[in-house]
């Protein structure tokens, strides 16, 4: 998968890239005094990038709100979805250690390119960093990081690409993109695994953050946050 990477056009990325200013605004789907779930939507970072110019993101917007509030994880900028922040240092403190401890469930939904013929299955490929092309993955058996992902096929698009809702065991980064290329059907407009058409399939990455489950740190009731992804409900 790394050596047909080579052949193809290298997105922009880097210190000197100014991210396109989005529109969009965030979306609250629960609030109260220890965290928030919100809906980022793509196109917008999580966090402040390292140019100057790329200080608007949704932790920055958050911040207008609510101060104190801060980032416990990430989507990277062109996935969509439900993010969980954290209010104040001790609820930021309760989350990370039940993300530390995979005690958050998530569920993704994305379209990937061509017909997926299983009904479910297993994906378990190790990952690590492609160091000279950063921020990019690999599949890596030698050193790679353990990596399990769970996938379910829920039918097909008008154009014969196939929906599937990706549950992550692990949480390693741009797992989901390298899992799904790496057998043989990259998320449509992925900008760094998908080949040339499955790349020009869609305007924006077809993967969106859809479902967050856990127990409240502090009230230890279960939340339990569903949002579904426009480009999931258009007709089949």
């Amino acid at each position: 998968m790394s050596d047909s990477s080579h052949t193809q056009k290298q997105p922009t990325t880097g210190v000197d890239f100014i991210v396109p200013h989005c529109a969009e605004a965030i979306r609250y789907l629960h609030r109260d005094d220890d965290l928030l779930v919100v809906s980022k939507p793509a196109g917008l970072l999580s966090v402040p990038g390292r140019h100057p110019d790329n200080k608007d993101c949704l932790i920055s917007r958050i911040n207008q709100d609510y101060p104190n509030a801060s980032i416990v994880h990430r989507l990277d900028m062109s996935t969509s979805g439900l993010m969980i922040v954290a209010c104040h240092p001790d609820s930021h403190r309760a989350l990370s250690r039940l993300f530390q401890d995979r005690k958050i469930y998530k569920e993704y939904q994305a379209v990937v390119y061509g017909k997926v013929s299983s009904v479910e299955g297993f994906i378990d490929l190790p990952l690590a960093c492609d160091w000279p092309n950063r921020p990019r993955q690999e599949l890596n058996f030698d050193y790679g990081k353990s990596a399990q992902t769970h996938y379910e096929n829920c039918g097909t698009t008008a154009e014969d690409h196939s929906k599937l809702r990706l549950i992550p065991i692990t949480g390693r980064s741009h797992q989901l993109r390298v899992h799904t290329a790496s057998i043989g059907h990259p998320i449509l407009g992925c900008e760094f695994y998908a080949h040339p058409k499955a790349k020009a399939a869609a305007e924006r990455l077809l993967l969106h953050a859809s479902r967050l489950k856990f127990i409240h740190p502090g009230s230890k009731d279960e939340l339990d946050i569903n949002l579904g992804a426009t480009f999931w409900s258009e007709p089949a």
